[in-house]
């Protein structure tokens, strides 16, 4: 149960990313995203990966693998086409 609850939360908050990716992605508009807090947010979720595989939690190595894939690729449009 504490999985499941774990793999719900993994969801739901990667998946949130997908939009704004996408919209990134297509438009490779990035003047409303903020290179401070991509770059906070970006190396929180490398140390929360790295709380996961410390826990071998696997909602939290899944979840933290996607979710950086994501914020990296957004923060790295915001470098190229600032």
């Amino acid at each position: 149960m504490i999985d499941l609850i774990g793999y719900i939360a993994a969801c739901l908050t990667t998946f949130s990313f997908i939009p704004q990716a996408l919209k990134t992605f297509r438009t490779r508009d990035v003047s409303g995203i903020s290179l401070g807090m991509y770059s906070a947010f970006t190396a929180g979720v490398a140390l929360w990966l790295l709380y996961g595989f410390m826990l071998m939690a696997w909602p939290i190595i899944i979840a933290n693998v996607i979710t950086l894939s994501l914020a990296l690729s957004i923060l790295l449009m915001k470098l190229r086409y600032r």
